[in-house]
């Protein structure tokens, strides 16, 4: 039997690479978008390699009001939310995706002045 219960949710600490892209919508939401760095050391036969994955990230709402206030480059954060896939045609006629991460909780880990 196929369980049809399913979870969408991320949790992620890492650096924000680049302060946050602020926009509102015109009903005036605040729609906040930056990139977030994680890393890890991954073992191999040369020896220990650090790898960083690159995550985008969107906070909406007050949540976004909050990262424009608050979220500066290089900051440590904790972010919780849900994977999200946008798939669009350019006026190139190319196809492209963006997946992102929609948060709902986004936690300062340290200060940034």
């Amino acid at each position: 039997m196929i369980n049809k219960k399913s979870i969408n949710r991320v949790i992620l600490v890492g650096h924000v690479g680049s302060n946050p892209e602020i926009r509102f919508s015109k009903e005036g939401s605040c729609f906040a978008s930056f990139s977030l760095a994680t890393h890890e050391i991954r073992r191999t036969k040369s020896g220990d390699e650090e790898h960083t994955e690159w995550h985008n990230i969107l906070a909406i709402g007050k949540l976004g009001e909050f990262s424009e206030k608050y979220v500066k480059k290089g900051q440590l954060i904790s972010i919780e939310g849900r994977i999200s896939t946008k798939k669009w045609v350019g006026k190139d006629n190319v196809r492209r995706h963006l997946t992102e991460v929609v948060a709902n909780n986004l936690v300062p880990l340290d200060r940034k002045e």
